[in-house]
């Protein structure tokens, strides 16, 4: 398979998900909705990947998993909870987070959508 990894311009694009609370998240600002859809494997597979969008707002997570991501459409602020460190993400831009670490979301944009490919 030879897939490559576009812009999504509409969450009309993606699967509805619920809320980010609905995936373990605490929801501090904003309804949180989450929406996503897979490009490669599960959520029962030890490795997987695709699109995740979430709505204007902020929410605070543990990562479950390390993930290494891109930013596809839109604007957000991650704040690693433990050390303070702060990234600051636009379109084009990449990051990874390692399991276990406490991030607080600052979605700026109306929704964000990254790319990213995660493992347990």
């Amino acid at each position: 398979m030879l897939l490559g990894i576009h812009k999504i311009n509409s969450l009309d694009e993606l699967d509805s998900w619920g809320t980010v609370a609905d995936l373990g998240s605490t929801i501090l600002e904003g309804d949180g909705k989450a929406y996503g859809k897979f490009t490669i494997g599960n959520p029962e597979v030890p490795i997987n990947g695709g699109y995740f969008a979430v709505t204007k707002g902020k929410f605070r997570m543990t990562y479950p998993f390390t993930e290494q991501a891109t930013i596809v459409k839109g604007e957000l602020s991650l704040t690693n909870e433990e050390t303070g460190e702060v990234l600051h993400l636009k379109e084009g831009d990449s990051f990874v987070a390692e399991k276990g670490t406490k991030v607080l979301w600052d979605v700026k944009s109306d929704f964000f959508v990254k790319h990213y490919l995660s493992a347990i």
